[in-house]
């Protein structure tokens, strides 16, 4: 998977962190711009998957990270790679949801979803404990799609400032994806031509994957954005 996405993505692709997500340079550095901790910082990754993103984040702050997902594998995953990234003892991963992180309150600096928030079945619950975790004037940083609702996608998100609002976080920017249809497009056009290879390693999960692919059009009706919220002071 990762080869395919480098090839599609190209010079965009940060292969040090091989992400399952559409992470790429351009990302992490708005992440840095907008996050802005330092070297005492603490940082929350939030479905940090295989722990890429946080662990390079960590690493550009010198801060501290802890990273929270729901899968066991993801987090031997990640505990195993922060010996490339980051001086021992500053990451450490630990099994939780978005609604039930596990981690004290007000114990994070900064946090940060890739890809993953939208995924929560409780949005409302995710937002309410990222604010728990925060500390005042902490920021967190997310991507996700604004969408239209329709009979065909009723639980689209046209704007995700409400929910935000609505959990005690104040939305401070929101910032188109540079280039993620383009990048979506060539990443379809690689999967349709190495249909076989995606077979032969994810077996039944590739004909999803090939099925998304064959109806990429689709994605020319979402706005995928990066989302600032903070923790009021």
């Amino acid at each position: 998977m990762a080869q395919l996405t480098a090839e599609a993505y190209g010079r965009d692709f940060p292969a040090e962190v091989d992400p399952y997500s559409s992470c790429t340079w351009w990302t992490l550095g708005q992440y840095v711009a907008w996050l802005r901790l330092g070297p005492e910082s603490t940082l929350a990754d939030l479905g940090c998957g295989r722990g890429g993103v946080g662990l390079w984040l960590a690493r550009a702050f010198s801060c501290s990270l802890v990273g929270v997902d729901i899968s066991p594998v993801g987090v031997e995953i990640s505990s195993r790679r922060a010996a490339d990234f980051v001086p021992a003892g500053l990451a450490r991963f630990q099994v939780g949801s978005f609604a039930d992180t596990g981690l004290p309150d007000e114990c994070a600096d900064g946090a940060v979803s890739m890809d993953a928030l939208p995924f929560a079945p409780d949005r409302a619950a995710a937002f309410a404990e990222v604010r728990r975790i925060l500390r005042p004037g902490g920021r967190f940083a997310f991507t996700c799609a604004e969408d239209t609702i329709t009979a065909e996608r009723p639980n689209a998100i046209e704007s995700w400032e409400p929910l935000l609002v609505e959990a005690g976080l104040t939305q401070v920017a929101r910032v188109p994806v540079e280039g993620w249809l383009e990048q979506w497009l060539r990443l379809f056009e690689v999967w349709l031509a190495h249909q076989d290879d995606l077979r032969a390693a994810l077996g039944d999960s590739a004909e999803l994957m090939i099925r998304e692919a064959r109806d990429g059009n689709r994605l020319r009706r979402r706005t995928p954005v990066l989302l600032v919220a903070e923790k009021p002071a």
